[in-house]
């Protein structure tokens, strides 16, 4: 609990992009990224912090009267001390969802949280970086750990979305797990992806990014 992070922000919102959109959540965006995705919207988080300690992150988190708290980034696991703030989370009662970049291993993180993690495509321009060992990961999870977890992949254009329809059909994704299939925002219509998908009967969830659509979309703490 002496144990400290580095934070951007945390605060209360709607979940946006996940099997839990719509639902009041607390947010611990924790500061730092080494990655440069193209399509990041919180480049603010690489580099603007302040340490806190878990004590502090928790007390400010039951400030915030919410049951559902995402740990998001920046990227979360590129802390170490991630790891004992969402066990003590959980420990505590509070549902716990991890946000992650997909390209650390999350094979240390609590079985107790549910993982979202993105899969980078092509026009991220760090597709290659891509941990491929998460996706092995969820699919040995025994049957009543897999609403635990669930990947996002973020589509740009129609080469995203052919790179990803072969991936998924590799690995036979859809069938152990949920996949959000969602579009850069300001960048592919939705309604362009969701032809795509009910025309290829893809098992996926369509997800938008649901606080741009409430809030400015460069709008920090929502």
């Amino acid at each position: 609990m002496n144990r400290s992070l580095l934070v951007n922000e945390i605060f209360l919102s709607i979940q946006g992009e996940s099997s839990r959109a719509g639902t009041p959540c607390t947010f611990v965006r924790l500061a730092g990224c080494r990655s440069t995705c193209t399509w990041c919207d919180t480049r603010y988080a690489m580099t603007e912090g302040e340490p806190m300690s878990i004590r502090d992150i928790i007390r400010e988190v039951d400030h915030q009267q919410t049951p559902l708290v995402e740990i998001t980034g920046g990227e979360p696991l590129e802390q170490p001390a991630v790891h004992p703030l969402m066990q003590e989370l959980c420990n505590r009662g509070y549902s716990v969802m991890l946000e992650t970049g997909g390209f650390i291993n999350v094979n240390e993180v609590d079985a107790r949280v549910h993982k979202i993690i993105d899969i980078k495509p092509p026009s991220s321009g760090v597709s290659q970086n891509n941990c491929t060992q998460n996706i092995l990961l969820a699919l040995q999870a025994p049957p009543e750990q897999r609403h635990t977890w669930e990947f996002k992949i973020v589509i740009a254009d129609r080469n995203d979305y052919n790179w990803a329809t072969e991936l998924l059909d590799n690995y036979s994704l859809t069938d152990h797990c949920t996949v959000m299939m969602g579009t850069v925002f300001d960048q592919l219509p939705p309604a362009d992806l969701a032809s795509w998908i009910l025309h290829d009967h893809l098992n996926v969830r369509l997800q938008l990014q649901l606080h741009k659509y409430i809030w400015p979309p460069d709008m920090r703490g929502v």
